[in-house]
């Protein structure tokens, strides 16, 4: 059968949990081929959408000034794309409404809804999937052997660090604490970790 040669390319990645067979489940993502950004728009619609160089980027950054306006002052934003509303959050654990004061509550950043017609029109399965001819990500993270010799490998001054085993595992920056925090857990732990300033050090038990 003919290689496809058309469609988005994806990868497969592993999930922590495992399937029946006793292999990690997994998922499919999108492999970003490239990047655009507020440039590449203004110079796209200059080209061939008939607006004057650098109209776009003065259109969006009054878009943001505005939008960003609203949304301090606690409104929702409505916008082809889909709505944009600020987030709140309750600090601690209350019970009783009569003892929540505004100090009890900070901002939690933007959340943005796209609207129905945004993603239907954003459709990337439109020319179908083909998948990228590679092991799946982040798989020597199930090869025992692997794991024990990047940990022997990533031990400096007594402890590891996520980025040093990053280095000698290969794995991203979340699989590679998943990893070592699974190896500080159960009956029977083989790491300890303790925080020093903003970083995690983990030592072997």
């Amino acid at each position: 059968m003919p290689r496809k040669t058309d469609g988005v390319l994806f990868e497969l990645q592993p999930r922590p949990t495992k399937g029946e067979d006793g292999k990690p489940l997994l998922y499919a993502q999108p492999v970003v081929e490239y990047k655009y950004n507020l440039d590449d728009i203004d110079d796209f619609c200059n080209k061939y959408r008939h607006t004057s160089k650098g109209e776009m980027k003065r259109f969006v950054e009054l878009l943001e000034e505005i939008t960003t306006m609203w949304l301090k002052q606690g409104c929702r934003v409505e916008t082809p794309f889909g709505s944009f509303a600020p987030k709140i959050k309750l600090l601690g654990e209350h019970t009783d409404p009569g003892k929540v004061t505004g100090r009890d509550v900070i901002y939690g950043g933007i959340e943005f809804i796209p609207s129905k017609q945004f993603v239907k029109d954003a459709n990337c399965g439109l020319h179908g999937f083909r998948l990228r001819k590679s092991k799946v990500g982040n798989s020597q993270m199930y090869d025992p052997q692997a794991m024990d010799e990047a940990l022997r490998k990533s031990v400096r001054h007594g402890y590891i660090t996520i980025k040093a085993f990053q280095i000698f595992s290969g794995l991203k920056n979340k699989s590679a604490q998943r990893y070592l925090d699974s190896l500080c857990q159960g009956e029977n732990p083989r790491l300890r970790r303790y925080k020093e300033g903003r970083t995690w050090h983990y030592t072997l038990l």
